[in-house]
């Protein structure tokens, strides 16, 4: 029975082949009942103590959740392209520059190890 705020058979058709399997340790809760879990949180806005117990221990929705944070965005992403691409929405030209620059603490001027040099006794810049 599929009750409200829950995957539908199409859905779930969709989306559990696209989902993280794991080689290790035990298969404990069913990966439908667990996304249920996830999707019925989430469509309600509910806290994670809130989920009922029929999706399995709040922990471990949460825990699940946390663990394979991004998977969503992975699996709906070809979806989402390909009916991008289809209706023609996407243009295919990619810019992309970006610059990282990062400074060593000292280049900052923070102290060297040793006792601070006062204002007084400097040498003064050229």
């Amino acid at each position: 029975m599929i009750r409200r705020h829950e995957l539908s058979g199409a859905e779930w058709e969709f989306v559990g082949p696209l989902l993280p399997v794991s080689l290790r340790g035990w298969k404990q809760l069913d990966d439908r009942k667990v996304l249920n879990g996830i999707v019925w949180k989430f469509r309600t806005g509910t806290a994670w103590r809130d989920v009922p117990e029929r999706y399995g221990p709040w922990a471990t929705l949460h825990t699940c959740f946390r663990v394979g944070a991004g998977w969503h965005l992975r699996a709906h992403a070809p979806s989402r392209r390909a009916h991008a691409d289809a209706a023609g929405d996407i243009d295919w030209l990619v810019s992309v520059d970006s610059i990282v620059l990062r400074a060593h603490q000292h280049a900052a001027g923070a102290r060297k190890r040793g006792p601070a040099v006062p204002a007084s006794d400097a040498p003064e810049a050229a």
